[in-house]
């Protein structure tokens, strides 16, 4: 997941180009491919041993427009932009007119990231509905369609919302890191964010080559979390052929800082014992496991409001 490209002000969303170019370049140097957007739908639902990777990019920014999609068009990249319809056209955005002429490119998918891009679990259910209607409305006047794709703002959503969602797309991302496979949920999928402080080339290759740590469920659904019940219980329930989760090891950022969770394992489950609150607005948890000669990786975010 990008953001920025070339705009160094904003280290936190900004990657410069050089170091995009040079990511293009690892992941062909990898043999993977780059998975178009148009073509996600029938991929994930197989069972394959080869890799795709699928780049994202939010909120539309000038900068991709004149930094990144030349780059991207030369060599026929997929991609798959994600935009705020309040922005559009607005200083530092691209204008309808951009974003309609790169739509029509066969591999680029435009995906919706709600209307205002505010913080929408601060949001009544229904000033939040209002939002995401509008933002339909606004993609289906000026593409005549709504995209398939949505993005939450900050990667944040409570229950109530993400079932808001699914009733309205066919999937949903976060911004929480892991790697997709069949048995992720379609509106919690992860995504690994990039940016100048996390996208240096060595985190970069050992990110494009992690497979993914596959469960069966994760409790709790709701992602948004108040005083009552922070920290969370956070349980999750791996498949019965599953046999090596003891290898698994997790972090989290309880307390505002980064520590080795204590792990309960029992049969087919793995419950993270979390001693103290996490800090607003966001709570991490991140879990990874040596599986022979490769690393396997999970996310979770959790939203403080």
């Amino acid at each position: 997941m990008y953001h920025r490209f070339d705009e160094n002000k904003y280290p936190s969303t900004n990657i410069r180009i050089g170091a995009f170019k040079k990511h293009l370049n690892i992941i062909k140097d990898n043999n993977f491919e780059f998975l178009n957007p148009k073509n996600f739908g029938s991929e994930f639902k197989k069972v394959s041993d080869k890799k795709k990777i699928l780049l994202t990019v939010d909120d539309a920014f000038s900068s991709f427009y004149i930094n990144a999609w030349p780059i991207l068009k030369e060599n026929k990249i997929p991609i798959l932009l994600f935009v705020s319809t309040e922005t559009v056209g607005k200083k530092g955005y691209m204008n309808w007119d951009e974003i309609i002429n790169i739509s029509k490119e066969d591999f680029v998918v435009i995906g919706n990231h709600s209307h205002s891009h505010e913080y929408l679990t601060k949001y009544e259910f229904q000033k939040f509905k209002k939002d995401i209607d509008q933002s339909i409305k606004i993609f289906e006047d000026k593409l005549n369609y709504n995209p398939i794709f949505f993005s939450y703002p900050f990667g944040e959503y409570s229950l109530e919302q993400k079932k808001y969602i699914s009733s309205k797309f066919n999937f949903a991302f976060g911004q929480h890191s892991g790697v997709i496979d069949l048995n992720k949920d379609k509106y919690e999928l992860p995504r690994f964010p990039i940016n100048e402080k996390y996208g240096d080339f060595e985190r970069f290759n050992f990110l494009i080559n992690l497979l993914p740590i596959q469960y069966k469920l994760l409790s709790p659904e709701d992602k948004l979390i108040i005083d009552t019940n922070n920290p969370p219980s956070v349980t999750i329930e791996f498949f019965k052929e599953q046999t090596n989760i003891n290898l698994i090891n997790c972090f989290s950022n309880e307390g505002g800082e980064w520590k080795t969770s204590k792990l309960n394992y029992l049969n087919n489950f793995i419950k993270i014992e979390l001693n103290e609150k996490f800090l607003p607005r966001r709570g991490r948890i991140n879990c990874s496991m040596k599986d022979g000669n490769v690393w396997r990786w999970f996310g979770t975010q959790f939203t403080l409001n």
